[in-house]
């Protein structure tokens, strides 16, 4: 399963970044970039613990991180 990044700039300037195929996943940042890196994070984490849990079943994922220059 591959999950898109939604991320746009709010009107107090803070970035929002979510993952709309994983209800609640969202996180702010002062730029995209940080907006981004939490949000990726908060749906690794959210992804385990259902996994833990068994709220949903071992699914194929695609996880790409792209390098840092």
């Amino acid at each position: 399963m591959n999950f898109n990044i939604e991320c746009e700039q709010e009107a107090d300037g803070r970035w929002l970044a979510e993952v709309p195929q994983l209800p609640g996943v969202l996180s702010y940042g002062a730029n995209s970039d940080e907006a981004i890196l939490k949000v990726e994070a908060l749906a690794l984490r959210v992804m385990a613990e259902r996994l833990e849990q068994s709220e949903t079943p071992p699914l194929a994922i695609h996880i790409s991180i792209p390098a840092v220059a």
